[in-house]
């Protein structure tokens, strides 16, 4: 059974890319867009530019840990997308957190509290 949280479809991929809005961090960037349902749907993305494929993988899993322990809560109905930048190589999990929070801060869609 898949996940109804998780952003899987090309087209919402497309639509977050050319009617999202961005906002950049040091080690990640984060497109976001109002979906219209009552939850979130979230992907961790990471290039090749990052590196090799286990470099990716370590990128991506730092972003959903990061993003599990930042502590707050995001406003229903949105499509959140991040993206890791090459920065993010030799970073620990703490300082990604930290970045994962200040771009959701930035974008207005965060709310302290809630799930922590």
């Amino acid at each position: 059974m898949l996940k109804p949280e998780v952003l899987r479809n090309k087209k919402d991929f497309t639509a977050l890319y050319k009617r999202g809005k961005s906002v950049g961090g040091k080690y990640v960037v984060l497109f976001y867009r109002g979906n219209g349902l009552s939850y979130n749907r979230k992907a961790f993305l990471a290039s090749k530019k990052v590196g090799n494929s286990v470099k990716r993988n370590r990128a991506r899993r730092l972003m959903k840990e990061g993003f599990r322990t930042a502590g707050g809560d995001i406003t229903e109905g949105y499509d959140i997308l991040f993206i890791a930048r090459n920065t993010i190589e030799r970073v620990k999990c703490g300082d990604v957190a930290f970045s994962i929070k200040a771009v959701l801060k930035k974008s207005k869609i965060w709310r302290e509290g809630g799930r922590g």
